[in-house]
């Protein structure tokens, strides 16, 4: 298959980059934020973000069509002052546990590195196992840093991973 990692062009359709990030929530986070939150998410809510200066943001292509998404930046949070971060990684539902989010994440961080940074910060869900796993796996390490968030009437945990190297 034709793979092909690669920064967004003004070309790429805003409104399916969105797309992935809706499909992929609806998909992942389904049991873990509350199914009324999930069941309201408008078509196109990410759209505008994904372009969001100082957000930098790559795409994952299968034969020509973008199948995943990969935001970063420098760390916007004060805990992890210093450290570039991964803002988001979201795949289409069905490009899930095939590599691609390795090809992805791997020239995210790669690009952090080229940036300068030596430490690179994430935030996923407590309750995400998925992706925690994945993330680990990739070698990042559980950091004493979190957050929480209320979705619905949901307190939903927020945990740092870090990668330094």
């Amino acid at each position: 298959m034709n793979v092909e990692i690669r920064y967004i062009t003004p070309e790429d359709d805003r409104l399916e980059i969105s797309n992935i990030y809706e499909e992929s929530w609806k998909h992942a986070y389904k049991g873990i934020v509350p199914q009324e939150y999930l069941d309201s998410i408008p078509k196109g809510r990410w759209a505008t973000r994904i372009d969001a200066p100082p957000w930098r943001t790559m795409v994952c292509l299968v034969e020509g069509k973008i199948i995943g998404t990969s935001s970063f930046t420098e760390s916007r949070f004060k805990c992890f002052e210093g450290y570039g971060e991964i803002i988001s990684i979201y795949f289409l539902p069905e490009f899930t546990g095939k590599g691609y989010g390795k090809d992805l994440i791997s020239k995210v961080i790669s690009e952090l590195k080229d940036s300068g940074y030596n430490k690179i910060s994430l935030w996923v869900l407590e309750e995400n196992q998925n992706a925690r796993r994945f993330y680990e796996k990739m070698g990042f390490k559980l950091s004493s840093e979190y957050m929480d968030d209320q979705i619905c009437g949901k307190t939903l945990r927020e945990i740092g991973y870090v990668l330094t190297f």
